[in-house]
């Protein structure tokens, strides 16, 4: 068969029913109770069988079923009213609305490798595409304007299953984008909107699936088109699948096709934000973009995309970079590098911490780095982290002015939390605690729950995920072969009431997974007390070439076999979102062990908060700063180890420490109502200080207040009158650097040979050899702070110092003065930055001279 047209069928729906067809097209449902019960009420198993996805699930439903739910009046009327509510949220005016005032377009693009939207949508692997799909979710639900671009994989993430022995295997199942709430991008004569990227001797066409995120739009890009060559048509077929030239090849279709994407579709945003470094190649193609349309320079174009680039690190190790030979970046890139007019050496001095090394890789973090005014962590520690790994690219800067801040992440609350537990919020909080989860005011309602209302409505839940649990249980050991004996104990594996720990993420080595089996005696003691029993539910996948991550997982089994712990700990295959709403909505206390600092943030902690399950971990990521002595449990007290096995003793060994003497005295006091009044009193403190702060109502706030808003209107301000203002930025920059190696700090003057009160200040006289630049062109600053044991000055602040006068020599004086605020042996220095008000950031050419 040469030749072979397609075309797709799509369910038909009763006129009455057609309702359901708009529900299912926006993922709205996924996160409104209502809207989800929906679907489930037509018939409950299917939906489940069908991976809750609506449309495939709409297709298998009977006629006769369909006809019997339009004589059901009761559904009738919840259908309508589901609808209305709906169209009420798309309607009503939003927080981003009242908050915006200004005239220029506003259009934010989010470009993430995986989004997390719903299980019925498998394109992610974990907590980096499950943070990227709450994202959306709150730019919805404050209607911020922004577009996702991602990758539509049709053979997304792997699934998971276990041999007999334990030991990861995975498989790839076909995503039938046809059949899911998903639509091809079409013009207005219907054919396919399609684009174009370059690849070596040929060219890749790109087909867009449009998915509604509530308010938001998610464009998810795809190879897998009968007119590309078969390799090309696998590029978008398997998340973090492949080799590393696969790798290259994605993030080419990611970043270069996402702006070509953005651009047929007339959506060319003010400002893009790279969630990670898989999508950097933006920055370039946008670059190119600007200097074919806007006839700029490449520098000039440079300028422009710094000035409204926003770049997310996750990775708080340099291992976890994408990096990329120079020869393989020479390969995908020779005909574009020409485009610039560059040479290839600068091209990819754009990926290198040193530009003059010809034999340093290329990173996409470097080049997101470069090519970002606004640079962020994913938690305070993160960014502290964040500015250690990179302060080879700023060497003359302290470590803490290193220019990278942090946006400590959140979840969708309104996603995570238990329908059960939202009710109660509804009744004693008020529903404003959707709308505006980031008011404090609001959470200090929890005081007023019952207890016995919230430990009931907890309950529920826990015996809820029991059920579940036993369930997929039975389904795993049968698919797996396993002995018959061994399928029936699956219904009598853990206890509804007991306490119960969760402990579900991907199993890498550094998360340690298997730090609480370290004392098996005093575990088994712990598990099968007959009054107190403990209960352990693990899950979570290790990738695919991780073999350490295998065995751990593989351990986990072994243990959980064991005859003395098979009814106390139990390891669920196939982690995925559908598994992950059942845990934090139903354990008692979610654990986290990684080794500090290398949790960039985690999240999966947070979604707990929400349902009144209570946080024992490491203080790292985002605990260190969520812990606050009485919101939950910290293992140690930050202290960060050089010897890991000395560090495993001493952390497991405070983990049982912390569940024998803390945890479970706790639980299990209780008061002749069967209540844990003490208990309850910490997951009141727990949701109350955590939950107005750890959401990304809160933290899309943030980016809007912080980074969206400003850099759109600086995108504006630079676009203006034929780029002038880039224009004059990027000559100014060029006078810039040509002149500033003949700048020079002559002379410092200082009357220190005196004690000064507090309240005086130290004045300070500084002789600065000018050159060609002018006192416009610079900063000049007095640098100051307390000087410790060790000689290290700390605590630093600096003054900006003025120009007073010019002599004959081409000298120019600058005078400042240090305030005395605080006592103490203090130092200081004089340093010199460019200065223009165009400046993203005052370190952002990276130029610096101190005195001395």
């Amino acid at each position: 068969m040469r030749f072979l047209q397609t075309f797709n069928v799509i369910p038909t729906l009763p006129e009455e029913l057609r309702p359901l067809r708009e529900l299912a097209y926006n993922y709205w449902w996924g996160w409104n109770a209502d809207a989800f019960n929906i679907f489930r009420h037509i018939a409950a198993d299917l939906w489940t069988r069908c991976g809750h996805n609506p449309i495939k699930f709409l297709s298998q439903v009977s006629q006769e079923r369909l006809q019997e739910l339009i004589r059901d009046e009761g559904f009738m009327y919840h259908l309508n009213r589901v609808l209305e509510s709906l169209h009420g949220y798309l309607e009503r005016k939003t927080w981003f609305q009242n908050r915006w005032q200004g005239e220029q377009p506003f259009q934010i693009a989010y470009f993430s490798a995986e989004f997390g939207i719903n299980e019925g949508l498998p394109i992610y692997s974990g907590g980096l595409g499950v943070l990227a799909g709450d994202h959306l979710k709150s730019a919805s639900d404050l209607g911020v304007p922004l577009v996702g671009i991602g990758l539509a994989y049709h053979k997304g993430y792997f699934r998971q299953y276990l041999t007999q022995d334990g030991w990861q295997q995975e498989r790839y199942v076909e995503n039938d984008f046809y059949n899911m709430p998903l639509h091809l991008m079409r013009d207005e004569n219907k054919k396919l909107i399609l684009v174009e990227v370059e690849l070596p001797g040929r060219r890749v066409l790109i087909q867009i699936w449009k998915v509604q995120v509530g308010r938001v739009l998610l464009y998810l890009l795809s190879t897998n088109l009968p007119q590309n060559h078969v390799a090309d048509r696998n590029i978008t077929a398997q998340l973090y699948g492949g080799d590393h030239e696969m790798r290259l090849q994605q993030e080419i279709i990611l970043g270069v096709g996402g702006v070509r994407a953005l651009d047929k579709l007339g959506l060319l945003p003010a400002v893009t934000h790279m969630n990670e470094g898989h999508s950097a190649f933006l920055g370039l193609e946008r670059i190119r973009y600007h200097m074919e349309q806007d006839k700029l320079s490449f520098a000039e174009a440079r300028e422009l995309v710094i000035g409204s680039n926003i770049f997310t690190t996750h990775t708080p190790v340099p291992a976890g970079i994408d990096m990329f030979a120079p020869d393989l970046i020479e390969k995908y890139f020779g005909s574009y590098m020409g485009t610039f007019g560059i040479s290839n050496q600068d091209f990819l001095s754009m990926g290198r911490v040193n530009p003059q090394d010809p034999n340093e890789v290329f990173s996409m973090a470097i080049l997101a780095l470069k090519l970002s005014s606004r640079v962020n962590g994913v938690a305070r520690l993160h960014g502290q982290v964040s500015r250690n790994m990179w302060k080879n690219l700023w060497p003359q800067l302290p470590l803490d002015e290193i220019p990278i801040s942090h946006v400590t992440n959140g979840v969708h609350a309104n996603s995570w939390i238990s329908a059960e537990m939202s009710e109660l919020f509804d009744r004693y909080l008020g529903p404003r605690w959707v709308g505006e989860p980031g008011d404090q005011k609001i959470w200090e309602g929890i005081a007023k729950i019952p207890s016995a209302e919230l430990w009931r409505t907890h309950e529920r839940r826990r015996e809820r995920l029991v059920g579940y649990v036993r369930r997929k249980l039975r389904q795993q050991l049968t698919d797996r072969g396993a002995p018959g004996e061994e399928i029936e104990m699956a219904g009598q594996v853990l206890d509804p009431e007991a306490l119960t720990i969760g402990f579900a993420r991907r199993f890498a080595t550094y998360k340690r997974a298997t730090l609480i089996f370290k004392d098996i005696e005093r575990l088994i003691k712990l598990a099968t007390d007959k009054n107190r029993p403990v209960q352990i539910i693990f899950a979570g996948k290790a990738h695919p070439h991780d073999e350490p991550g295998k065995r751990l997982i593989q351990e986990v089994i072994k243990i959980a076999r064991r005859g003395d712990l098979r009814r106390h700990i139990v390891f669920l295959e196939d982690y995925d979102l559908n598994c992950a709403h059942y845990l934090v909505q139903g354990v008692d206390v979610w654990l986290n062990n990684p080794r500090r600092p290398l949790e960039a943030s985690g999240t999966s902690g947070m979604k707990a908060i929400f349902n009144g399950g209570l946080n024992c971990s490491v203080l790292d990521g985002w605990w260190d700063e969520g812990y606050n002595g009485n919101n939950g449990w910290a293992i140690g007290r930050g202290e960060e180890y050089g010897n890991k096995e000395y560090q495993d003793q001493v952390e497991s060994a405070a983990c049982y420490q912390i569940l024998e003497n803390e945890i479970v005295p706790l639980f299990y006091d209780r008061g002749p109502d069967n209540i844990p009044e003490n208990w309850i009193r910490m997951m009141k403190r727990s949701m109350t200080s955590l939950g107005p702060i750890f959401n990304t109502n809160r933290m899309v706030t943030e980016y809007t207040e912080r980074f969206y808003i400003p850099l759109v209107e600086k995108y504006a301000k630079l676009k203006n009158e034929g780029c002038r203002e880039v224009k004059d930025l990027a000559g100014w920059k060029s006078k810039i650097f040509a002149n500033w190696q003949f700048l020079k700090i002559e002379k410092v003057q200082a009357d220190i040979d005196q004690e000064f009160p507090v309240g005086a200040e130290l004045a300070v006289k500084a002789a600065i050899k000018m050159g060609e630049l002018t006192p416009e062109d610079i900063q000049v600053e007095v640098f100051y702070g307390l000087i410790d044991e060790k000689q290290n000055m700390h605590a630093t602040r600096s003054v900006i110092m003025q120009p007073e006068k010019e002599t004959k020599s081409g000298k120019v004086t600058f005078t400042g003065a240090i305030p005395c605020v605080v006592t103490g042996n203090h130092g200081f220095t004089v340093r010199v930055l460019p200065n223009h008000p165009n400046l993203a950031h005052r370190f952002e050419m990276n130029l610096v001279t101190w005195a001395g």
